[in-house]
């Protein structure tokens, strides 16, 4: 599959306050099956049914809410991840947002993997005590198991009327949080190749092109099991929404380990494995799809280049929730609500090149750029998400889980 080329970022000619505007009622949008990303497309990768577990958080005493003194909010998210001013690091969304509501935000990228990020701060939120955040972002199995662990607070839909109407329908009551009474999606994605065509010479069309001997220690991998193990499972003729077992899984690990053996693989590694693209060290790998569209932009260097591997990619999404130990669930509900205006969303969209899941949000973009109005990895189609195998790693119950994650770690992580 030839992917489409990206377009440089760049900010919108109106001023931020302008284009954060509330939606009105005047303002024409497109119902959800006239979008881009239909029903269907979401559908067909819905987000995996959850380990059984727990779950609920209504047995618990939820610490005070100070948001109406303490006018501050800190956030904490993965690399890439939100549209930002060129070197000034600075988002326009953001500071609209601060402007708008008089709520100081500390944003901080520091989640590089799930379950680092979540080994992290779970001893402190089961002690009660605070991890300094009010908002965290993490992938939707993760969520699950948050949410199953009692890790996160309820939040209050009333509240956002934004996320209630735009949150597209397929998302709305996934299985891992029905009703989305303790998560809201942030952005989607996909884990393909991501590569220089300009230094690799060459298109990569399959995963077999990555282990090519002129690319020998020159490919990253992502620490992100369901996603590099994925790929390999998919290269491997597994169907990984269906009922495989540790027998596939543990092929694609021992695939996975000869290839770092052999010195193919250079880093296994989360978020930022992107360092090693940057410097030069690395020059295609197993990545997400936005994070290429935003190295390409941040180098100046339009041959980075994303594809799905001709036997298929992963589709996944993010989610913010507020720690069991927050003070400040409401500020932080102000603003899940506010980047759910479409043309928030379309703007943050135009940035991180993610699948965007606001309602709305296409026929913003056509008004910032009408080619990334069409592109597939901001708002694929049910077709494309077919025609592409792109599939949802299935979900694993807890013994699984276990039992993947000692195996992710020994065989690949202790390399």
């Amino acid at each position: 599959m030839t992917p489409i080329p990206r377009r440089s970022r760049r900010p919108l000619s109106e001023p931020a306050a302008a284009i954060t505007r509330a939606a009105s009622g005047g303002m024409s949008r497109r119902a959800l099956l006239g979008t881009g990303l239909a029903a269907g497309a979401l559908s067909a990768c819905a987000p995996p049914k959850p380990p059984a577990g727990s779950g609920g958080l209504s047995s618990l005493d939820l610490p005070e809410d100070v948001s109406d003194s303490e006018k501050i909010l800190k956030w904490a998210n993965w690399t890439a991840y939100l549209d930002m001013n060129g070197k000034e690091t600075k988002s326009p969304t953001l500071d609209a947002f601060m402007q708008q509501t008089g709520i100081e935000v500390s944003y901080s990228e520091d989640v590089d993997d799930n379950d680092s990020y979540y080994a992290k701060v779970a001893p402190q939120l089961r002690a009660g005590q605070s991890i300094d955040r009010d908002i965290f972002t993490l992938t939707d199995w993760m969520t699950g198991r948050v949410i199953r662990d009692q890790l996160c607070q309820p939040l209050e839909l009333i509240q956002m009327p934004n996320v209630v109407s735009n949150l597209l329908q397929p998302l709305k009551d996934v299985s891992f949080d029905p009703g989305r009474q303790h998560s809201i999606t942030w952005q989607s994605g996909f884990a393909g190749i991501g590569y220089n065509r300009d230094k690799v010479g060459r298109e990569l069309k399959s995963l077999d092109d990555l282990w090519a001997d002129d690319l020998k220690g020159r490919i990253v991998v992502l620490s992100e099991f369901r996603d590099t193990a994925g790929l390999v499972m998919q290269s491997q003729g597994v169907d990984i929404d269906s009922d495989f077992g540790r027998a596939e899984f543990e092929a694609a690990l021992d695939f996975i380990e000869q290839k770092i053996e052999e010195g193919y693989i250079r880093k296994v590694k989360g978020n930022s494995y992107m360092e090693d693209l940057t410097s030069g060290n690395a020059v295609a790998g197993i990545t997400w799809s936005g994070d290429i569209f935003v190295l390409s932009f941040d180098t100046g260097d339009p041959a980075w280049t994303f594809t799905i591997p001709e036997s298929g990619g992963t589709l996944w999404s993010d989610n913010l929730m507020v720690p069991i130990t927050s003070t400040h669930r409401s500020n932080a509900q102000k603003l899940m609500d506010y980047y759910y205006d479409p043309a928030v969303a379309a703007q943050v969209a135009a940035w991180v090149n993610y699948v965007c899941p606001v309602e709305g949000a296409q026929a913003e973009m056509e008004k910032i750029d009408p080619e990334l109005a069409e592109s597939p990895w901001i708002f694929p189609t049910a077709d494309f998400i077919s025609e592409s195998n792109i599939q949802g790693f299935r979900s694993l119950d807890a013994d699984e889980e276990i039992e993947f994650a000692d195996l992710w770690s020994t065989k690949v992580m202790g390399n």
